[in-house]
């Protein structure tokens, strides 16, 4: 990626050569020349909201930028671009969704995410550390930047336009009002589960924001909750992806002997996975970890893997997050241990399975989703 202050080698994490797909796109590219053509000042605390790889603070590491992120992937793929690029270490100070924002901002630097929400909650948590001074400024591909973007950004910072689409990319610009009333930051958001559920019939649900299907249960996990394995047997499973861990939780409330690991690489995700365990008043043993699938976990350790994979990597359409999911689980899984998958019928996941496992069972279908069984040999 060429940016004024340079040219950089920029990859994804984990790496992987197959892979085509950038580590930075147009809107990255634009919002950099922006900066350097307007000469913002960058001489204050500069935060990077939401960057996917890292390529933003990294073109911008001699200001000592700060980056908030929701994602495992991004953070790591930011510390290997960054000592790529022969950043010295501490240069970027690196801060989560779920930690606790620069108390002052002078410029403020988004790249609008998929989630509505997600931006709603992160705006409202930086919004007080704006002044009169600030330099907002947002990014994202066109595709990405609707009305309810730009009246987000008009409802919590202040008057909002945007700039002219460049390669399919757009600049958001908003003005930091003092004096605007902002609304209570409604997440995380808290509802009741219904009835015909299993364990989990009644139970609460805390999602905080950007996690996917944030009030209401989405109908892929209610179907793959309706087809759970039954018995226990079962002694350390894995909720992998989890989401916000309602998965886990009916397995910790059908076994409280059971020993549930919750991981997903989200740290909203993973907090909301733990606050919906705490309030289903499951008692057994759960570890709470937000990481690249399951990496950390020894080989053969586990019996039970349960999935519910994402099939989208932002904009784009594949399949490899599950490809890698189902590997870590061969891995991990004892033999005779079993992965568990939901998903929809087109995905065609019984292939992959097939490939890694030797095996693949239909355990139950509707004419969307299906789940899978296979088991490490």
């Amino acid at each position: 990626m060429t940016t004024p202050w340079g040219e950089h080698v920029l990859t994804r994490f984990p790496e992987d050569p197959r892979d085509r797909l950038r580590a930075w796109d147009a809107s990255d590219a634009y919002l950099l020349g922006h900066l350097a053509e307007r000469e913002v000042p960058l001489s204050g605390t500069v935060v990077v909201v939401g960057d996917r790889w890292g390529a933003l603070v990294t073109a911008l590491a001699a200001h000592r930028p700060v980056q908030i992120t929701d994602s495992h992937l991004a953070r790591e793929a930011t510390r290997a671009n960054l000592e790529r690029a022969g950043v010295e270490p501490g240069s970027v100070r690196l801060l989560t969704t779920q930690d606790p924002p620069p108390e002052r901002i002078d410029v403020l630097l988004v790249r609008v995410p998929k989630s509505l929400a997600l931006l709603e909650d992160q705006l409202l948590r930086l919004a007080p550390a704006l002044h009169e001074g600030t330099v907002v400024v947002g990014t994202g591909m066109v595709k990405e930047i609707h009305t309810s973007t730009l009246r987000l950004f008009e409802r919590i910072v202040g008057p909002t336009r945007t700039s002219l689409a460049v390669k399919k990319a757009r600049l958001v610009f908003s003005t930091p009002d003092l004096s605007l009333k902002r609304p209570a930051n409604p997440w995380p958001l808290r509802y009741r589960l219904p009835d015909g559920l299993g364990p989990v019939s009644g139970r609460t649900v805390v999602n905080h924001a950007g996690v996917f299907c944030a009030d209401r249960l989405d109908i892929g996990t209610r179907f793959f909750l309706g087809h759970l394995p039954d018995g226990g047997g079962f002694r350390r499973v894995v909720d992998l992806g989890c989401g916000n861990g309602v998965v886990g939780t009916a397995v910790a409330l059908a076994d409280p002997d059971a020993e549930v690991l919750f991981t997903d690489e989200s740290f909203q995700a993973v907090a909301s996975a733990e606050a919906t365990y705490e309030a289903s008043g499951a008692a057994g043993r759960a570890e709470f970890r937000v990481a690249d699938g399951l990496a950390g976990v020894p080989d053969g350790s586990v019996d039970l893997v349960l999935n519910n994979p994402p099939f989208h990597s932002h904009q784009a359409t594949t399949d490899a997050t599950a490809r890698r999911m189902f590997g870590g689980a061969r891995r991990v899984l004892r033999p005779g241990g079993e992965l568990w998958v939901v998903g929809n019928r087109h995905l065609g996941y019984h292939v992959a399975l097939r490939r890694l496992f030797g095996n693949s069972e239909l355990v139950a279908s509707d004419p969307k989703f299906v789940v899978l069984r296979a088991v490490r040999k």
